[in-house]
């Protein structure tokens, strides 16, 4: 066994163990996916905080530790902090035949890790609206005969439907296209932006008696184009409002009423959960 060899299967110990999934085909993914194949040639460019350091060399091992990785330092374009996706991952528990949407998929790498858990009989479209990044991640997830990459506008293009749509971008609500993309019993999870001071991720499940609505960390990514602005007739919640969100509607389908957290045109957030039983 060689070094880099022990050094992912110790990463993706650290991976596993970080997001608490009683999954164990979640380890062995981060084991095998090799994260360098995604980051282009090293030596790379680390972000930490508002600095930035560039690796030694381009010995893989600088990458397999909980960093951020630039993919396009000038537009603040980065690989993405492994601890958190292997959480969020962990939460939405993909599994093989599922079908996946990843929404800023950048150069694949969480594409692939995706691809290889909802494998065999699951697919994943990666949409990415960067044409450089988005050449980068087909090329990258060649290899991957279950995912395809979309160059282009996951607001304005349809989804699939879907039983998972992964977020790699911020928004200041999920568009209606999303949420009725979810199958029956369907997970997205996104990076709720509805002001500066209010950066949440969010899990939302459709259940059979709506879409009930998880807040469960603080986040932040870049937004996400068409996406990001709220309109000036919006109800923006405090982040104390926002915790207390536990479901999101359409205004077709109800009108926001007293119970209303935020509401962004078509769709708002309650402090009703659907899951609740009666009389609770």
């Amino acid at each position: 066994m060689s070094d880099i060899e022990d050094i992912r299967k110790f990463y993706a110990r650290l991976m596993a163990a970080n997001a608490a999934s009683s999954d164990p085909r979640l380890e062995e993914v981060f084991a095998t996916v090799p994260r360098e194949a995604f980051l282009g040639p090293g030596p790379w460019t680390i972000v930490a905080g508002s600095g930035k350091v560039t690796t030694p060399s381009a010995d893989p091992a600088h990458v397999y530790q909980n960093v951020l990785v630039a993919l396009d330092a000038d537009k603040g374009i980065n690989n993405g902090e492994p601890f958190l996706h292997a959480m969020w991952i962990g939460r939405l528990a993909p599994k093989p035949g599922e079908v996946v949407a990843h929404i800023g998929a950048g150069t694949g790498y969480y594409s692939a890790v995706l691809a290889r858990l909802v494998s065999p009989g699951g697919t994943v479209t990666a949409f990415e609206l960067d044409g450089r990044l988005a050449d980068l991640a087909r090329k990258n997830l060649e290899i991957y005969s279950n995912a395809t990459v979309v160059y282009g506008d996951a607001v304005t293009t349809p989804l699939p439907p879907s039983d998972i749509i992964y977020v790699n971008a911020g928004v200041v609500a999920p568009p209606v296209g999303w949420l009725k993309a979810l199958r029956p019993g369907g997970r997205i999870i996104f990076p709720w932006r509805p002001s500066e001071r209010v950066p949440l991720a969010v899990m939302v499940t459709r259940t059979d008696k709506g879409l009930a609505c998880d807040p469960f960390m603080r986040s932040w990514f870049i937004p996400c184009f068409g996406a990001s602005i709220a309109e000036l007739a919006a109800k923006i919640p405090t982040r104390e409002q926002a915790m207390r969100s536990r479901s999101i509607w359409l205004t077709q389908d109800k009108a926001p009423d007293r119970t209303a957290t935020a509401i962004f045109g078509d769709v708002w957030f309650s402090t009703k959960d659907v899951r609740a039983k009666p009389g609770n």
